[in-house]
């Protein structure tokens, strides 16, 4: 198991370029089942996530070919501007064929890795009539009922059966639009029942819809296979279904957690960075407001670059609670608890989304952080300094809190258990480390 070793007390200062996003990334090949021609998805991170979701569409039939090089692509029939843009170089293209299903099953082995396998839920059920999908896993940071999934799923007149840990689901004859109103907003919910909804007959209102840049993305690419989709972006999503879609090329959204991700590390270190990728300038603007809170300073440069600037700025506390977007994410909670340990002033962080999303507070406390739990707020009382220390990484978004303590900590920090980093960030000792950051990967330690 590999870990990582950071030497702390360095700026950062440079220029990181923000990856594809994991969390689009994910559904678009999940919604390549939904065609039997080529859907070709650019801007493609190497993350294990990804790398578990394609194993699981290879188990079911589809042809995967995964790329770096894009200039030797070959062209294939699609919809958009064939030119690649400056920040898909060095990124990864797959071309997914489902023309060839032949399994419909999702086995435990597989879907226990990643909670998003249950994406292919809707697809399979959409095209093929019936599914069979292990119940999740994925990071330990709570309860994660898919309930909203199964009964949006028997509202458009699938027939669904949970036995021996799996999700059986069939339907006679074409699925059948209805209304959906989700109890509580629901991500991966909402992305099952659209992918679902495009193929069904008539017409499939979602409520309480999910709105993130991550569900806009999903529709976008859905609409140039030609989906008939009104509202996403919005609470409200409006699907008229139609008989089939075709395949198409599609540039996947930067990741605007890692973006954040990034943006925080700046402010913890005080450091001065640039950020590159598709996009972020939209990406970035829900939470500019929180950032000049706490003191940094945020210059958006055009529509694909920013600079974070903590140069000369004390750190400020900050009283905030996680959202659904636009709110403030869940994902980068870790994050900013992170950097307000080494604030100027007190900060309250309260945990809406998750129950079990604290698990990093015991490691950043090991470290010196001065961490107070009230139920399902957090409350940071700043140090002076952080101190190097022996930490595991417990979750994806916790691991990268770990990182970015040792980044500013005194002496050596060393980090297990980095698989969980490697689920949602990419190239992290090289982005860091071009930014002037002392840290390095130590194989199988």
């Amino acid at each position: 198991m590999d870990s990582i070793i950071i030497e702390g007390g360095t700026q950062l200062k440079g220029e990181i370029k923000i990856s594809g996003a994991k969390n689009a990334v994910l559904p678009l090949i999940a919604a390549a089942l939904l065609t039997d021609e080529t859907v070709i998805l650019k801007n493609v991170p190497k993350l294990s996530d990804i790398d578990s979701l394609i194993t699981l569409l290879r188990t079911l039939g589809a042809d995967v070919e995964r790329y770096e090089n894009h200039s030797n692509f070959k062209k294939i029939s699609n919809n958009q501007n064939d030119l690649v843009d400056d920040f898909c170089d060095g990124t990864d293209t797959l071309y997914i064929s489902a023309k060839n299903i032949t399994n419909f099953e999702a086995s435990y082995d597989l879907v226990r890795k990643m909670r998003a396998s249950v994406l292919v839920l809707g697809p399979l059920l959409a095209r093929f009539k019936k599914a069979k999908v292990s119940l999740p896993g994925g990071c330990a940071i709570g309860v994660r009922p898919i309930d909203f999934h199964i009964s949006g799923l028997q509202k458009l007149n699938a027939q669904i059966f949970l036995e021996d840990g799996y999700i059986n689901a069939s339907s006679k004859g074409q699925l059948i639009g209805n209304e959906i109103d989700f109890p509580k907003i629901s991500v991966t919910g909402t992305e099952n029942i659209l992918m679902a909804a495009v193929l069904a007959k008539g017409e499939t209102k979602i409520l309480n819809a999910a709105a993130e840049p991550e569900i806009v993305d999903l529709c976008n690419m859905l609409i140039s296979m030609g989906a008939k989709i009104k509202g996403h972006g919005t609470n409200e999503i409006t699907v008229t279904g139609v008989n089939s879609l075709h395949g198409t090329t599609h540039v996947v959204i930067s990741d605007r957690i890692e973006l954040g991700t990034y943006i925080l590390s700046t402010a913890i270190t005080k450091g001065n960075v640039t950020m590159r990728g598709k996009n972020i300038s939209i990406l970035a603007k829900p939470l500019i407001g929180i950032y000049h809170k706490i003191g940094l300073n945020i210059q958006i440069l055009n529509d694909h670059s920013l600079n974070a600037s903590m140069e000369g700025n004390s750190l400020h506390g900050i009283t905030v609670e996680t959202a659904p977007h636009p709110g403030f994410p869940t994902d980068l909670q870790a994050q900013l608890m992170a950097a307000m340990t080494v604030a100027d002033s007190e900060s309250y962080i309260k945990e809406n989304i998750w129950e079990n999303r604290f698990m990093h507070v015991p490691e950043l406390t090991r470290m010196g952080a001065d961490i107070k739990l009230l139920g399902n707020v957090a409350q940071i009382k700043p140090v002076t300094s952080l101190n190097g220390a022996p930490v595991t990484a417990t979750d994806l978004r916790a691991s990268f809190s770990l990182v970015m303590a040792g980044l500013v900590a005194k002496g050596t920090t060393l980090i297990r258990r980095v698989y969980h980093l490697d689920r949602g960030y990419e190239k992290v000792e090289e982005k860091l480390s071009n930014c002037g950051a002392k840290i390095k990967r130590l194989k199988n330690d």
